[in-house]
């Protein structure tokens, strides 16, 4: 029997959880509620609903919660919500933020959301009231709408209870009971209250900014900081009745209609953080900070004039919990089973509610969500940075003050840099190296041909009497990248690009994550976690998914096999029998480690899974001359014979023990080389000596991603996620489903194997010169099929390349003639070009150059 209990000062999550949890059937469910319902931020909330955002997850979760408000619970309960359909209205005062606006309106077309964009003379005739004398244009969406935060709470949790669920309130909880398991792991055990214990084995933590609290009480770090959000009610407005809500992000304000008033809120750059916070704030508010807030005023009054003669009638200013990239944290804790995460909501848990409590409530009952849901995973964040405080601190402060800023496809934070860096940071940094932030790490994005560009401290842009970095050569590269055409050095790209191409680029991969897994059932772990038969001979490395049961591909990675015997450490585990060295992407390498830790758990097996990922540096080499530079650098025959595609073994490179690899991420003749991170510098510099003379260079991330495009390569979290199944992604090679080894996942590749694909990645190509970055809409015949999930340029093939899976409309299956036969085409930002549809990669389909064969 499982109880489910969501505690403290609740949040409207909370209820949506409960609701969800009591609809898939489970009546055994109880939500413990320290005060009232609503306490706490929800009571207060604005509780807008914008349909559109720019990620299709979001688009679908926000689906979600707009058919429970509007629909579901109404029909269910016979009680109104709340709802208000007045629609919103999005202001661009620039090119930038209207091209951001047609982004979102190309995308809303593949899910069949109603917007327009409206000139300045037609957002005047649709709202009177409005100044549009400094606009661009704006996004009308006229089926957003706005929700009442306590009677939609009221009507979910008394649906909930008709279908078995308890709702207890004024039941503080005062502790959290873990035990330990045979096999050491930590487990839920039993919530302490006021009024008494309760067993169970699942604890789903939708606290707000309580949630730090509650989370402390089971071990558990939730990463999440309190700041003071507020907005203001004016007096009655005449003629503003019926009006929809409006956003001016670049005046970072909202209108939100409020019967014949205007609310006015937004998001400043000096947010006040609660320090201090208190248990005791149930339906409690802040004084208002006038000298913070009154910017939002100004930018209101600018927005709609009328405000200036317009009264306020009452201000609120309550308490809300941010997180480090704006979003927020869920999914089950990786210090112990069974305790969930619901919480750190950004204040924008009523409209992202419905859609993550029906997700919160698959993860609890069936171990994963539907929907990718990576980007709101408490597992994505490192370990190393969930309870570091100047992180949380930095970096929710940066993401609340660019909340409103254009959501553009390579900004970076410039919070809480510097954190993780390898060895070879400082000496790339000296040639002109743009880093990118992922995971923690300073990996490298592109070399800038003008000398160095090093991170700096944060400034918190200069709020806080904190001084403003100058001559901030960092950021100004990134502001030149500021746009939705092709950034000022595409060019330094295209040469990374081609170098590699035409002759030999040095790739710095150091962030990647290094594990082993040995141990008596290490073996049985492999071919179960694996898609891929990895149990092939000792020096083999293969390429594989790993899946969750609906096989869904949670990770890709490459599995090499080790030969037994002593540790030679970082490069070699002990080992007397099987072991395994897996190289995982280092952006998603905490989500691989607690995956395949979760599945040794859940299955029993008796394995060590041991993270070397800070000992070992590593650096890729590759292009047609790579085996000219590396022959003088390793002690190894490297010929195809000596040293095939999808090897590996332990060699000499400038007198120093490294593991090589003839692997590619690029689709060239290449090697990686892992080194002991001491030894990670002598190595880099005999590379780069003995590729002078064949005109070696550095190359970064940017250069990675349009290469591998180019090759037909999948990223993770972009082309493959874990609501794309491995047959759907194009990956049908990796899964040993000829043979008879069961694998997790397995059941269910059979099962649609045999059934036909009902979605299917496709490659693209267009004729134009124009780039695009995914959220495109694929139309086939006329008709949307789908979207691009990524995109970029391709300078080989020299054309814009774009990945996306499409489904049958019909609802049939995709086959191969189903693609043939349709005139494809794409639409960026309002605008349709022609696609040619590609069934292999456009580039070096054959695979001769992985090969080493170069006509």
């Amino acid at each position: 029997k499982i109880n489910i209990f969501v505690d403290r000062i609740i949040d409207y999550l909370g209820c949506q959880t409960v609701y969800h949890l009591a609809k898939m059937g489970m009546t055994n469910v109880v939500l413990l509620e320290r005060d009232r319902l609503t306490a706490g931020t929800t009571w207060h909330t604005a509780g807008l609903l914008w349909q559109l955002r720019p990620s299709d997850v979001e688009v679908e979760l926000l689906a979600h919660t707009r058919n429970v408000i509007s629909k579901d619970l109404e029909e269910e309960t016979g009680l109104h919500t709340g709802w208000i359909q007045n629609g919103g209205l999005f202001i661009a005062s620039n090119k930038q933020r209207l091209d951001e606006y047609k982004r979102l309106m190309s995308l809303g077309k593949v899910y069949g959301i109603e917007s327009y964009v409206l000139s300045p003379a037609e957002t005047k005739d649709l709202y009177p009231l409005m100044n549009v004398d400094d606009l661009y244009g704006t996004l009308y969406v006229p089926k957003d709408g706005t929700m009442d935060p306590a009677g939609t709470c009221t009507t979910l949790t008394r649906a909930a209870s008709a279908r078995g669920a308890m709702v207890i309130e004024n039941c503080p909880v005062t502790g959290i009971q873990v035990r330990t398991d045979d096999l050491g792991v930590k487990r839920v055990k039993a919530v302490e209250t006021a009024h008494g214990t309760i067993e169970t084995p699942c604890v789903v933590n939708c606290a707000g900014v309580w949630a730090t609290k509650l989370g402390e009480m089971a071990g558990v770090k939730v990463p999440l900081i309190a700041m003071h959000h507020a907005y203001v009610v004016t007096e009655r407005i005449e003629g503003i009745q019926n009006m929809p809500n409006v956003r001016d992000h670049d005046a970072s304000v909202y209108l939100r209609l409020q019967g014949d008033a205007l609310s006015v809120g937004g998001y400043e750059q000096n947010p006040i953080f609660w320090d201090e916070v208190s248990d005791k704030f149930a339906f409690s508010l802040f004084d208002l900070d006038w000298d913070v807030f009154m910017q939002h005023i100004e930018g209101a009054i600018n927005r709609v004039p009328v405000l200036e003669q317009t009264g306020i009638k009452s201000t609120v200013c309550g308490p809300e919990s941010f997180t480090a990239d704006h979003k927020p944290l869920m999914g089950e804790a990786p210090e112990v089973r069974g305790f969930f995460l619901g919480c750190g909501f950004n204040s924008a848990g009523m409209m992202l509610g419905g859609g993550c409590g029906r997700e919160l409530a698959h993860w609890i009952i069936r171990g994963r969500p539907e929907k990718d849901m990576y980007g709101y995973d408490i597992r994505r964040f490192h370990n190393s940075l969930t309870d570091n405080a100047r992180w949380i601190r930095e970096r929710s402060h940066e993401s609340y003050a660019k909340n409103y800023s254009v959501v553009f496809p390579f900004d970076e934070p410039l919070a809480s840099r510097n954190m993780r860096k390898d060895p070879f940071h400082q000496v790339l940094t000296e040639q002109g190296c743009v880093f990118q932030e992922r995971h923690g790490w300073e990996r490298p994005g592109w070399f800038n041909k003008d000398g160095p560009a090093p991170v700096k401290d944060y400034d918190y842009y200069g709020a806080y009497e904190t001084k403003k970095n100058v001559n901030y050569k960092y950021n100004e590269l990134l502001g030149k990248e500021y746009t939705f055409d092709f950034p000022p050095h595409h060019d330094v790209i295209k040469s990374e690009c081609l170098s590699c191409r035409h002759g030999v680029a040095v790739f710095d991969m150091s962030y990647f994550g290094k594990f082993y897994l040995t141990g008596p059932d290490a073996k049985k772990a492999a071919d179960w976690l694996f898609t891929a038969d990895v149990n092939k001979k000792p020096g083999s490395t293969v390429y594989t998914c790993m899946l969750n049961k609906r096989g869904g591909a949670e990770a890709d990675l490459t599995v090499s096999r080790l030969e037994p015997g002593t540790a030679n450490l970082p490069l070699a585990p002990e080992s007397n029998g099987d072991a395994y060295y897996l190289a995982i992407g280092g952006g998603v390498a905490e989500h691989n480690w607690n995956h395949i830790r979760t599945v040794l758990q859940d299955q029993g097996f008796h394995c060590h899974l041991t993270d070397f990922s800070e000992d070992m540096g590593m650096i890729s080499i590759q292009g047609p001359k790579s085996r000219a530079v590396l022959q003088e650098v390793l002690d190894t025959d490297l010929s195809n014979e000596a040293f095939p595609f999808s090897t590996h073994k332990v060699v000499n490179a400038a007198g120093h023990q490294v593991r090589a690899m003839r692997l590619s991420f690029v689709g060239e003749l290449g090697w990686e080389l892992h080194i002991p991170k001491d030894s990670c510098l002598p190595v880099y510099n005999a590379v780069m000596a003995a590729g002078a003379k064949h005109g070696i260079i550095n190359s970064g991330y940017r250069a990675i991603d349009s290469l591998s495009i180019e090759k037909g390569y999948r990223h993770w979290h972009a082309d493959l996620r874990p609501d794309d199944t491995p047959l759907e992604a194009g990956l049908a090679f990796t899964c040993k489903l000829k043979g008879s080894i069961p694998f997790q996942g397995r059941d269910m590749l059979e099962k649609q194997k045999k059934e036909g694909l009902k979605r299917k990645i496709v490659c693209f190509t267009i004729d134009e010169k124009v780039p695009m970055f995914g959220l495109e809409a694929i139309f086939r015949n006329g008709v949307p099929v789908g979207h691009l999930r990524r995109s970029d340029y391709g300078f080989f093939i020299d054309k814009t390349i774009g990945y996306g899976y499409i489904r049958n409309p019909d609802g049939g299956v995709v086959s191969a003639d189903f693609i043939k036969t349709g005139e494809f085409t794409l639409e960026r930002m309002g605008v349709t070009y022609k696609a040619k549809a590609h069934i292999r990669s456009p580039f070096d389909p054959e695979n001769n150059r992985v090969k080493g064969i170069y006509a």
